[in-house]
């Protein structure tokens, strides 16, 4: 998609603040953080959100958890816990039309989140 800025910023023509990136995936910090520890996890192929998943995009999405997982354990807040959010739709929050996980971690955090 050549106007989705979480294309641009996989395929290069964007920079960010990489935290990992392999073939299929690319994590980076949110330039608005939220908490102390705050990534998101990406697919390098556009998928819109969880509404557009379809059953080929199984790797790539066990992928995304795998990652999550190791930078969590990377940033160390695997211990006292973190929470991932995938939002979808305008009214949920999604801001960006590329599926997402935010790895957030670092404080406490409360519920309900909105």
């Amino acid at each position: 998609m050549k106007e989705c800025l979480f294309c641009k910023i996989a395929d290069g023509s964007i920079s960010a603040d990489k935290a990992y990136e392999d073939e299929d995936v690319i994590a980076f910090h949110d330039v608005n953080p939220q908490a102390p520890v705050h990534i998101l996890v990406i697919p390098r192929k556009h998928i819109t959100s969880i509404n557009e998943i379809a059953e080929m995009d199984n790797r790539v999405l066990k992928r995304m958890f795998v990652v999550l997982r190791d930078l969590a354990i990377e940033n160390k807040i695997d211990g006292d816990g973190y929470r991932t959010v995938i939002n979808t739709g305008l009214k949920a929050g999604q801001s960006v039309d590329h599926l997402h996980m935010h790895l957030l971690g670092g404080r406490s955090m409360s519920w309900p989140p909105g």
